[in-house]
C-alpha cells in the first residue's frame, strides 16, 4: 500500500466521531460534499422520512475513505455520498454490488460499468479560470486566455491556485496539465507558473476567496463557485483554456450487506433517485445525465471538459503527489 494512503488510515484509527449508530435502527450517511447541501439533503431525508433516524455526518472525502478502509463492513456509515472517485476505488470492496439496484442516463463517458457496479457517479467537479476584472483593470492587464498566457511576467504575485496535495480541486488542474503535456514538460511548467502564483491555497475554495479580497486577479477555481459569486454581484468572469475544463469526479454506494435493509434501501433511493436531481439543479450542474436541467442562472453552457484520463486511479494521485515540490 502507497504511504500517502497509509497514512490516511493511521489517521483513520485516531478519528472520533460526536455521533455513533445508538440502535440498529438508525442510518448514517457520511456526506463529502460542501456542508450547506449535506444540511439540505438532510433536510429533505427528515421530510420524506419522519419517522425514521437518518443522520448526514460531514466526512472529508480521504478521512471517510481510510475510515472505511480500517473498518470495512463494520463501519458505522450505511450510505456514502460524495465521495472522490478515486477513493472509492480503494474500498469499492467494502461496497455493496449495484447490479440490478441503480442504473442512471448517464451521458456516454460515465457507466456503472466503469465503476464495477459499486457506486454511481455523483457529480462531475469542474473548473476553470476565474479572474477579477477589476483587479486585473486595476493593473491595466489583459485577460489570460490559456495556460501559456499565465506564465506572463505580468502577472507575477496575482495568481491562486490550490494545492494538489490538499484539494482535490488542485489535483485536477495538475491531472489535466499531466495529461495534456505529459510528466516532464507538465512540471516544467508548474514551475515557470510558481513563479507568477501568490498562494497555493489549501482548500479548492481558496482562490475564489482572494478573489473575493482582491488579492489576486486570477484564480483556478470551481466554476459553480464562481458562478454563485457572479449571481451575487462579484466583478468576475469564466475563462476556459483551449485545453477544456478540468474536473474531478465524486461518488455514492452502500456499505456491503446494507442494501438487504429495506429502510437503508429506500433512503439510497430517495438519494438517487430525488436528491441526485436537486443537487444537480441547484447547487453542482455539471453534466453528468443525458438530460438534465440547471436552474442556476446564467451558468454556462456546452462546456468542453478536458481530457482527465485515470482521474480515478488513486495509484496515479499517489504518484503524482510525490513529484509535486510546492
Amino acid at each position: 500500500m502507497k504511504k500517502i494512503f497509509i497514512s490516511l488510515v493511521l489517521l483513520a484509527t485516531l478519528l472520533v466521531f460526536d455521533v455513533t449508530k445508538e440502535n440498529s435502527d438508525s442510518i448514517i450517511i457520511y456526506s463529502s460534499m460542501e456542508q450547506y447541501r449535506g444540511e439540505e439533503l438532510q433536510k429533505q431525508l427528515d421530510r420524506k422520512f419522519p419517522n425514521e433516524k437518518i443522520m448526514v455526518m460531514y466526512v472529508p472525502t480521504a478521512k471517510a475513505a481510510a475510515k472505511i478502509k480500517v473498518e470495512k463492513q463494520g463501519t458505522d456509515a450505511d450510505i456514502v455520498v460524495g465521495l472522490e472517485t478515486s477513493y472509492l476505488e480503494k474500498v469499492k470492496d467494502s461496497l455493496a454490488d449495484l447490479h440490478g439496484i441503480k442504473e442512471l442516463p448517464y451521458v456516454k463517458s460515465l457507466t456503472l460499468k466503469d465503476n464495477d457496479y459499486k457506486y454511481v457517479t455523483w457529480e462531475r467537479q469542474a473548473g476553470a479560470f476565474i479572474v477579477n476584472k477589476d483587479v486585473l483593470k486595476k493593473y491595466n492587464l489583459p485577460t489570460p486566455k490559456s495556460y501559456s498566457d499565465l506564465l506572463k511576467p505580468e502577472y507575477k504575485g496575482l495568481i491562486a491556485m490550490p494545492d494538489p496535495k490538499t484539494s482535490g480541486t488542485g489535483y485536477f488542474f495538475y491531472k489535466s496539465l499531466i495529461n495534456e503535456l505529459g510528466d516532464e514538460k507538465a512540471l516544467k511548467y508548474i514551475d515557470d507558473l510558481s513563479k507568477n502564483i501568490k498562494s497555493f491555497t489549501e482548500s479548492g475554495s481558496g482562490p475564489i476567496k482572494l478573489l473575493i479580497q482582491g488579492e489576486v486577479g486570477i484564480g483556478l477555481g470551481l466554476t459553480f463557485q464562481a458562478m454563485e459569486q457572479i449571481n451575487e454581484g462579484s466583478p468576475f468572469k469564466i475563462i476556459y483554456p483551449k485545453e477544456g475544463s478540468p474536473y474531478s469526479l465524486t461518488g455514492t454506494g452502500i456499505i456491503k450487506g446494507r442494501e438487504e435493509n429495506e429502510k437503508i434501501k429506500k433512503v439510497f433511493d430517495f438519494i438517487v433517485d430525488d436528491f441526485f436531481i436537486y443537487d444537480k439543479e441547484y447547487f453542482s450542474p455539471e453534466q453528468v445525465l443525458q438530460k438534465q436541467d440547471n436552474k442556476i442562472k446564467n451558468y454556462p453552457k456546452n462546456i468542453h471538459y478536458a481530457n482527465m484520463e485515470g482521474i480515478s486511479d488513486i495509484d496515479e494521485k499517489e504518484r503524482l503527489l510525490k513529484l509535486w515540490k510546492y
